[in-house]
């Protein structure tokens, strides 16, 4: 009976060791994230704040291989990075990946993208960096990229759309430079698991790949996407006046509303839109980032 017993003892003895080391390690790994935490969310606050063109580039540069390292530690992709302020991490509608993004503002008011794509392995790391290729571009709205090649943006809406192709469609804040914003409808798939930027699906158009709205940096912009209606909504933008109906920078909305709608797996515009019928319109509204002592208070992507 002794005998017996102590087998049993040694059988239920065997997993609770395994599953104690288990949590030892898993418990290791969580100080090591939260650890990569706390730099990051200094970091990120540097290269926001900071006055300093240099010090915010090389606080941005240090954020990266903080970043890169951070992911590295096993299990990170179920770490939420919760405490970052000032960049946006997005998990795809089916868990499949997340997005990192985040901008740089230059001295002259211009803006470089960052941002990764991280898989959802369950294992190694897999992470696609996004190199912001926006001043190489010539023709944006027509292009398919790569994530080697990448129209940046801060990302802070995917939307998974279940067609004949699955792809996600990312709505993001582009900024742009001293005079103007920029705001982009950004269609993502994957070919061969790499990433592809931009298609057409956007109603007839074949050219059209991504939607790209520019206004006057004085205005904010509403872009967002109503689920109940499966319909992305957005501010008409309209010129001052019909002698700058060539000059983006001077578009402003004028107080009606367009719109993409989901049908048959493509994105439809529907125009004059009321309002009464979308709630909660400006819930998603998304402006520039403010240089600011709260950083938490400014990078919020839906904060007005």
């Amino acid at each position: 009976m002794k005998k017996i017993l102590f087998a049993c003892l040694i059988i239920f003895a065997i997993p609770m060791s395994h599953a104690f080391a288990q949590h030892s390690d898993e418990s290791g790994y969580l100080k090591q994230l939260r650890a990569y935490q706390d730099s990051l969310a200094e970091l990120g606050k540097t290269f926001v704040n900071n006055e300093n063109d240099l010090e915010r580039k090389n606080a941005n540069y240090d954020f990266i291989k903080t970043l890169v390292s951070a992911l590295k530690v096993p299990n990170s992709f179920l770490f939420p990075f919760d405490s970052l302020k000032t960049i946006s991490i997005l998990n795809a509608p089916d868990n499949r990946f997340r997005i990192f993004t985040w901008h740089l503002m230059n001295d002259d008011g211009s803006y470089r993208f960052f941002g990764a794509i991280q898989m959802n392995t369950g294992g190694g790391l897999k992470l696609f960096p996004l190199e912001d290729y926006s001043p190489l571009l010539k023709s944006p709205e027509d292009s398919v990229l790569s994530n080697r090649k990448w129209y940046g943006a801060q990302y802070y809406k995917i939307i998974k759309v279940d067609a004949e192709h699955q792809y996600y469609t990312i709505l993001g804040w582009k900024g742009n430079n001293a005079e103007s914003t920029k705001k982009v409808i950004e269609i993502l798939s994957f070919k061969n698991d790499m990433p592809v930027f931009g298609a057409a699906e956007f109603g007839l158009s074949k050219n059209k790949k991504r939607i790209i709205f520019e206004y006057t940096r004085q205005a904010s912009m509403l872009l967002r996407y109503v689920p109940e209606q499966e319909l992305i909504v957005f501010d008409h933008l309209a010129p001052a006046d019909d002698t700058h109906k060539n000059d983006p920078k001077s578009y402003g909305p004028d107080l009606t509303y367009d719109g993409y709608k989901l049908k048959n797996g493509h994105w439809v515009l529907v125009e004059n839109l009321d309002m009464r019928n979308v709630p909660d319109a400006h819930d998603d509204e998304y402006i520039a980032p403010k240089r600011a002592s709260k950083v938490e208070d400014n990078s919020n992507p839906t904060g007005n």
